[in-house]
């Protein structure tokens, strides 16, 4: 009995997939089609904004990116398809300041995951919905992202050293500093001098006082 009820249990299941997939069949065969004339319709052939075919650097209008070279891109790349190279720059202040050398990004290895895009700090890297991307070699598909040249006021922003001090201007500058230090100290001295002396000068009232004191405490001779 169970195996009867099993039975067509299965069957009324089966057909009903059949029924669903012949319903989005049937849709389909209605729907009117449409035919990309690719390549000829390259101007006119829209790509979604959210397809993601090629890692770049966001550049402003006078050809700056936001790179500071932090390296989070590249670790947290799961194919090892960003490599970051740095230098050390010297800036007009005298300080020094890490950059960006090259950002090289292998196409060829990317999943296209856009953890590089969603952990950027600075929020530097995005993708591109140009699809067209085919090479007849590998070696086409590592590119550098910082293929532009970097504007020469770059490091306009950072303070410019202060001018150095005439060396006979110091030196009269020490010697004012070192004279009114000398004269300070002599008067703090004299001050300390004419302090202690005050004690020991006594004048005639006390002195008198003093005696009075002396004689009162004398016994009287019978």
């Amino acid at each position: 009995m169970s195996s009867i009820k099993e039975y067509f249990s299965g069957f009324g299941q089966g057909l009903k997939s059949l029924v669903t997939g012949m319903g989005v069949t049937g849709k389909e065969f209605v729907t009117p089609k449409i035919t990309e004339q690719y390549p000829e319709n390259r101007e006119t052939l829209h790509i979604a904004d959210r397809f993601r075919a090629e890692l770049t650097l966001k550049y402003d209008a006078e050809g700056h990116h936001k790179c500071i070279a932090c390296g989070i891109c590249q670790m947290n790349c799961p194919n090892g398809t960003i490599e970051l190279t740095t230098k050390m720059v010297d800036l007009p202040d005298g300080k020094k300041k890490r950059k960006l050398d090259k950002y090289m990004y292998d196409l060829g290895s990317c999943t296209f995951c856009m953890l590089c895009v969603t952990t950027c700090p600075q929020d530097a890297l995005e993708f591109t919905n140009d699809f067209e991307q085919a090479v007849f070699t590998r070696d086409k598909l590592v590119m550098q992202l910082n293929y532009r040249p970097e504007p020469a006021d770059d490091v306009a922003s950072a303070p410019a050293p202060k001018p150095a001090i005439d060396p006979e201007k110091l030196a009269q500058i020490k010697a004012e500093a070192m004279a009114k230090a000398a004269k300070i100290k002599a008067e703090r001295e004299a001050a300390a001098k004419a302090a202690a002396a005050q004690p020991a000068a006594e004048s005639p009232a006390d002195a008198s006082a003093s005696q009075a004191s002396e004689e009162k405490q004398q016994p009287k001779a019978e």
